[in-house]
Order: C-alpha cells, then structure tokens, then sequence
C-alpha cells in the first residue's frame, strides 16, 4: 500500500465522494475498481464571466492603489481620468495607512495641533465611504503625515523606500483632497472635518514650501472660521465639549499661523483675539490634556501681536507709542515657560517661537527707532543664553527629538562663536563665562545629536580653520596688575 496523496483519486473526484488519498482507496478497493490519479486537477474559483469579472475587479483596484498611482507619477506616466471624476477614490487611503496617520498624529503632533478628538475619528473612519466630510479630512491627515519626520508608511512595498516617494504620495492625497472636495458644498455649514481638512491642506504646502498655496488655503480656514460664526464665543455653546474645545482650540491654530505669514510674508490679519484663549481644563475627557501646555504658550505668545503692531510693521503706519512696544518687549521676554513633562520637543518649539517674537519686536523698534533708554544694556542681549537654557532642559536620550530649526540655530551660534573667538581674548573674571566656555558646551550637545545632521562637517571644518589662529604669542590686552603710561607717543610698561 502505498502512501496518501493530497488529492483525490479519479473515482472518488468522479462520485464526489470523500476519498483517504491511499492507492488504493478505501472506495476503490470496495468497488474493485481500478484507483487511478490520471485526470488534470482544475483551477479553483469562479468559471466563465465571473472569474472575468473578479479578474477586472482586482486590476482596477490595484491600478487605482496609492502605491501605482506614486509609481505612474515618479515615472512621468499621466494616470487616466477618473470615471467619475468628482467621487472618491477608496483605493488611495489603505486602512493600513489611515491606522498609522492617526497613531502617528496623537503620538507627536498632537501637543501642537489638539485639535481632533481620537475616539471620534477612529469611528468616522469606519464610515468614511459614507462622508465625503470625513473622507477629505483622513485624506489630508494622512497627506500631512507623510510629510512629517519619522512617518512610515506602511505595509512591505519597496517602493516606498525609495527616496522622493513620500512627497509624491503626499501630493497625490492633497489632490485627491481637493478634487473630492468639487462634489460637494463644503461651504455651506463648515463642520470641524471641513475646518480641519482646510488647515492639514495649508499644513502640506507650509511643509512643502510652497507658501502662495499655503497661505491660500490657510486664508480659506480663516473664512470658514468667520463663517461658522467661531469669532463670538457664544457659538461654542451650542456644541458638547468635545467639539467646542476642539474648535477653540482650532481657531487660535489658525490665529497663530495668521500672524506667522503676517510677520514673515506682511499678509493681512483677518481673525481677531476676541474669543477665551484655551485652558486645560476646556475638555476634561481629553487623556492628552497634560500635553496643551506648549500649545497654550504659544496662543499667549501670538496674542498681543494685534492689527496695530502689524501696521506698523508693515510700514503702512507712522504713528507710534514707545510705551506700547515697550510693554509689548516686556510681555513677550517675560513670559515663563510652564512645566512640562516629557514634552521636550514643545520646550524647543515654543522658546524658539518666544526668541523669535521678541527679535520680531526688537527689529520693529530699530526700524522706528523707537529704541530703549540709554541707560538699558542693549547690547546684553541674551541670543546665546536662552538657546542654551532650552537645550539644558532636554535630556540625552531626548536629543533625538530637537527639531531641525533649532539644531540650525545652534549651528550658527556655534559659527559665530568661533568667530569670536578669533577675535576676543579671554576673559578677565576667571568666574566669568566667556565665549570658549559657551562654545565648549554647545559643541559638547553637538556631539551627542543624531549623526544624520549635515551642518556638523561645516561646523568642523570652520573650528579647524580658525583654532590654529588662537595660538598667537602676543598678549591680546595688557594684564590688570600693569601700569602703562604713554610718553612722546611711545608707551611705556611699568
């Protein structure tokens, strides 16, 4: 008897009966028939038109998948027109990728975007193909996320480890955004997903530096703003808690951003600190309420930056108050960064805001020449302290998550510093910080951040082309105990 095979014999196949793969069969030998395995096993599935049609099914799905339409884009290849063209695509945004946009976004983006609540957009997503609302907003989510450092995207396709690929895929999801967004009026009643869609589609272009669009689209949230009446706080009444914190929160968003292109782009202000700013304890649901302290630091900081100071610096108004840049210097330099824990990357991002509204200010008064008294020490000011008291509040192991911005400053006030040091003797109060002791210590946290930053070589390369010129063998400044007297224009060392 031989052994069993794994399908089964021509008489068992033929009679449908269930045979035990032994030749010969069980069947075959009651039957005295012959056990044969002669016949060709048929291909499973649907036959005929059926299996035509699954088959059409599985390449339209595929050709429409994220990853063909980057491959199409990368290779210069145009994708072919939509059937119908106002309708969403449901084979861009995989469940994979919508899973990991979120995850991605409460774990790091959050502290300073709160402004989506995760149980309700887990259980919007399970309905998207109901909502073009919802199905716009997780579309531009994940458009930003893919921008965003660190983001994976997911599943095993090689594609995807390609570089360029996941701009490619952010570009394609902005459009898919956007084109949807022509089928229905978005306008007419803004919800928070027409809100949010609105400034994540802003947030890819910021990210993107493509500034004109950026400020487009950032325009248009503002005016969706305006038009779900958000500039009055007696609308935010009308929703739970959930949704009026999240629509508080948003509007100073936009706020903030409004006068981060006013500043940078001398863009016009449309939306006015009328409302409560936000607190913490604005959704006490909201298990991520320990992370706002950097967001409300920032709304505090953007907050007196009105119309009036934007005036004048864009130079459209001439008449001034000393005493109100004043106040506006002293309220900006004297704001105190809250506690927070384990929200190192905040700690940058808002002393780095802080340090750039208060230049923002100190420019304007130069402009004007509105400058302080001469008895204040101008020339004190603390460019390289704060920088370095930001970065000693961040933990080795957290030096990872210091953002670029911040590493570039560093960069170039450790640039400077050799600079000076070519330049400058040493000090005279041994107990005094000069700066060799600054540079020592920025280099020291130089050393210990992630070797993918390009600046260092630069960095390197300036130390080593300026150290050999600190070894002069003449004194720089004549020593404190020494008497010098000048004679006949010679001088005389006693």
């Amino acid at each position: 008897m031989s052994t069993a095979v794994k399908r089964a014999c021509d008489v068992c196949h033929r009679r449908k009966a269930r045979c035990n793969g032994i030749k010969p069969c069980r069947y075959c030998s009651s039957a005295r028939l012959t056990c044969t395995y002669n016949a060709i096993p048929q291909k499973k599935g649907p036959k005929g038109s059926k299996a035509k049609v699954i088959s059409e099914l599985r390449e339209t799905q595929r050709a429409s998948s994220l990853s063909a339409k980057v491959q199409s884009r990368l290779s210069g290849i145009n994708s072919p027109p939509c059937a119908m063209p106002l309708q969403p695509n449901m084979g861009l945004l995989s469940n994979e990728l919508i899973k990991e946009s979120i995850e991605f976004f409460f774990a790091h983006m959050y502290p300073t975007m709160p402004i989506l609540d995760r149980q309700r957009l887990e259980q919007q997503s399970l309905y998207m193909g109901q909502s073009l609302d919802t199905y716009c907003l997780l579309t531009s989510l994940c458009a930003l996320m893919l921008l965003q450092p660190g983001m994976v995207m997911p599943g095993n396709d090689s594609l995807f480890k390609h570089p360029g690929t996941t701009i490619t895929s952010s570009h394609l999801l902005i459009e898919e955004a956007m084109r949807v967004r022509k089928g229905y009026d978005y306008m007419e009643s803004p919800t928070l997903n027409t809100l949010c869609t609105s400034y994540f589609i802003f947030g890819c272009y910021y990210a993107l530096e493509i500034h004109e669009k950026a400020w487009y689209h950032l325009r248009e949230a503002a005016t969706l703003v305006h038009m779900g009446g958000l500039t009055q706080d007696a609308t935010y009444t009308r929703f739970d808690c959930i949704e009026s914190s999240r629509r508080r929160r948003l509007y100073w968003l936009v706020f903030v951003a409004e006068r981060t292109y006013a500043l940078r782009y001398n863009r016009p202000l449309s939306l006015p600190a009328a409302i409560n700013p936000p607190t913490i304890s604005d959704d006490p649901s909201d298990p991520l309420v320990y992370q706002l302290n950097g967001f409300i630091m920032m709304v505090d900081l953007f907050r007196p930056f009105e119309g009036a100071f934007m005036l004048l610096w864009n130079r459209t108004r001439n008449e001034y108050s000393p005493s109100y840049l004043g106040a506006l210097q002293e309220q900006v330099s004297g704001m105190k960064l809250p506690y927070m824990d384990g929200c190192a990357s905040q700690i940058g991002d808002t002393h780095t805001n802080q340090q750039w509204m208060d230049l923002a200010n100190w420019h304007l008064r130069m402009q004007i020449e509105c400058l302080p008294p001469p008895n204040e020490d101008m020339c004190q000011y603390p460019v390289l302290r704060d920088p370095k008291c930001i970065t000693s509040q961040v933990a080795i192991q957290e030096t990872n998550i210091l953002s670029v911005p911040l590493v570039t400053k560093l960069m170039e006030i450790a640039c400077s510093l050799v600079d000076v040091l070519a330049m400058q003797p040493s000090i005279r109060d041994p107990l005094s910080r000069g700066p060799q002791q600054h540079l020592q210590a920025l280099l020291q946290l130089v050393s210990i951040l992630p070797e993918q930053y390009h600046l260092f070589p630069l960095l390197l390369s300036k130390v080593h082309d300026i150290l050999p010129r600190l070894a002069n063998p003449m004194l720089q400044r004549a020593p404190n105990n020494s008497k010098v007297r000048v004679t006949n224009h010679h001088i005389v060392q006693c």
